[in-house]
């Protein structure tokens, strides 16, 4: 072989060591042989059974000659010479690709073979008592952080914006406004919903003049003439207070007091407008362009978004964030319900078994492909000396168990002519 130990990974470098070490003893065996036929077939004269051992070690030499022969016409030309059918993996590289993949989409991927497999398995109980162990969720959790980060740092903030904008100008801006709103507000009246954000606004007025009891001060009493005596000023102020505060307790304690009906058929008519009024809605539609084509708003969504991946950059980066807490409770939560939960594992395995089997009925070519492709990508010699790396070690008992066989052989032929005739 002409890979090197410094080119091979820890294994195949043990790989390659160890046929060495075979091929050596092979061919010390085949010297063995005939180191014993020469003397033997040289003394035999002298000494008769020496014939048998010379038949032995003869036999030995032809077994291992041949099974060297066989064994080498694998990989390359015996002794260089281009004998029909030798060098047999380097000059039908390609086909033994092909034949490759397919034996792997016929007897791997078919659909028998993958949904029976995966139907032995049950896949839902077997990963959720794996995540509920708090370390492989945390495992979970990180990997699965490390890729969303890597995902975010790929995206580009102009781009996102660009696309936000669009997404948000198609299903939000673009669409007529009016109707919906119209249609939406006749629901929320009809049902009465509206009264409590009424009450609120209300209680909220109340507060705020409670707090700012100047508040009227300047409105009414800098409307009298300056000849007014300052008390007249402050009693007027004081009565404008006091009458704007009760007016404001009487409409929150009175559900129909006649400034709340005047509001509801003020929203009722708004809304009825808002679904039927073209001027109104081409109002609201003016409104609404103007607002999203405003700079400051689409500098507004651009700041939005930079913070938002900034924050979640920053929850995903950090082991002991909230985000990534919740996480790896929630997949805890899951395996608990998947280990202990036969239905919900019943309907799990089914997904799962469904998924690949369409992924196998999809792509099963499309996978074995990958095989046969990547083979005849290889160079030949490289391919040659991948398979003997791997096989080569066994093949060289086949050339130890040929001297073996062919002395025992050799010996046992020999035996029988001599017995059948003798000298």
């Amino acid at each position: 072989m002409t890979a090197t130990l410094m080119a091979l990974s820890p294994a195949d470098a043990q790989r390659l060591r160890g046929l060495r070490r075979m091929k050596l003893l092979a061919v010390g065996l085949l010297a063995l042989m005939a180191v014993i036929f020469v003397v033997s077939f040289a003394l035999q004269g002298r000494y008769p059974w020496l014939g048998y051992v010379r038949a032995a070690s003869e036999g030995g030499m032809v077994g291992a000659l041949a099974d060297w022969f066989a064994v080498t016409a694998l990989f390359r030309y015996p002794l260089g010479l281009r004998i029909p059918h030798t060098a047999i993996i380097p000059n039908r590289k390609d086909e033994i690709g092909a034949s490759l993949g397919e034996f792997v989409e016929t007897n791997f991927l078919s659909d028998e073979v993958v949904i029976g497999k995966l139907r032995s398995i049950d896949i839902a109980a077997g990963a959720g008592a794996w995540v509920t162990r708090p370390e492989n969720a945390r495992r979970v959790v990180a990997e699965a952080s490390t890729a969303l980060r890597g995902m975010a740092s790929l995206l580009d903030d102009d781009d996102m914006r660009d696309a936000i904008e669009a997404i948000a100008r198609r299903h939000l801006i673009e669409p007529e406004w009016g109707p919906p709103l119209g249609r939406l507000g006749t629901r929320i009246l009809s049902s009465g919903g509206h009264h409590e954000a009424v009450d609120l606004l209300l209680d909220r007025l109340e507060e705020w003049f409670a707090a700012n009891p100047d508040a009227l001060g300047a409105l009414v009493s800098g409307r009298l003439p300056s000849w007014v005596p300052s008390f007249v000023n402050r009693a007027v102020d004081d009565r404008a207070y006091t009458e704007v505060r009760r007016f404001l307790a009487d409409v929150r304690a009175d559900p129909t007091h006649k400034l709340r009906r005047a509001l509801d058929d003020y929203l009722a008519e708004l809304a009825d407008r808002l679904q039927n009024d073209p001027v109104t809605i081409a109002k609201l539609e003016a409104a609404k362009g103007r607002a999203f084509d405003d700079p400051r708003v689409r500098e507004l969504a651009g700041s939005i978004w930079q913070a938002a991946r900034a924050a979640a950059l920053n929850a995903l980066a950090d082991p002991d964030s909230e985000l990534r807490r919740r996480a790896e409770a929630a997949l805890v939560d899951v395996g608990r319900r998947l280990a202990s939960d036969p239905a919900l594992g019943a309907k799990v395995n089914g997904w799962v078994t469904d998924a690949a089997a369409h992924l196998v009925t999809t792509y099963r070519h499309d996978i074995a492909a990958v095989i046969s492709d990547t083979v005849t990508s290889w160079d030949a010699r490289e391919t040659t000396e991948k398979i003997e790396l791997q096989v080569g070690k066994d093949l060289q008992f086949i050339r130890i168990n040929g001297t073996v066989v062919g002395a025992l052989a050799g010996l046992a032929i020999f035996t029988v002519a001599t017995a059948l005739f003798p000298a």
